[in-house]
């Protein structure tokens, strides 16, 4: 099974409040683990086990997030072994785009949400896009 190329599209009109496309995008990845479960397709993890050690997420949220995403024409699940059936999860190219959020995110936590002498604070890097199709 495989996810559609472009991601879903939200009507704005179908946001409640005040609806923009902010909204809009935290209607596919605004739940809770979906950007980390991102953040491990990112930094390389295709296997379910191992966006779910990467995450520290309880496994049905795990599975529950990589089927969101799916739908949502973020992630491609792709079998890689017939017996005993095995898959692995792809970013597609919307999701690959999201590089710049979790990186954005990871520095606003450092900088904000983390406590300066947390010896684990500096520890983490960049997922962002390199190379040819990196914008900027």
């Amino acid at each position: 099974m495989s996810a559609p190329s472009t991601p879903r599209q939200v009507p704005l009109a179908d946001l409640p409040g005040r609806p923009c496309p902010a909204a809009a995008a935290l209607e596919l990845v605004g739940e809770r683990w979906s950007l980390l479960v991102v953040r491990e397709l990112l930094l390389g993890s295709r296997r379910f086990t191992d966006v779910l050690r990467g995450t520290g997420a309880p496994r049905d949220r795990v599975t529950a997030r990589l089927r969101s995403l799916e739908q949502a024409g973020l992630v491609l699940r792709r079998r890689y072994q017939e017996s005993p059936p095995r898959e692995e999860y792809l970013l597609t190219e919307a999701g690959l785009r999201l590089a710049p959020v979790v990186d954005a995110l990871t520095t606003w936590g450092r900088t904000y949400a983390v406590a300066p002498d947390d010896p684990l604070r500096d520890g983490y890097r960049r997922v962002g896009l390199s190379g040819p199709d990196a914008d900027g």
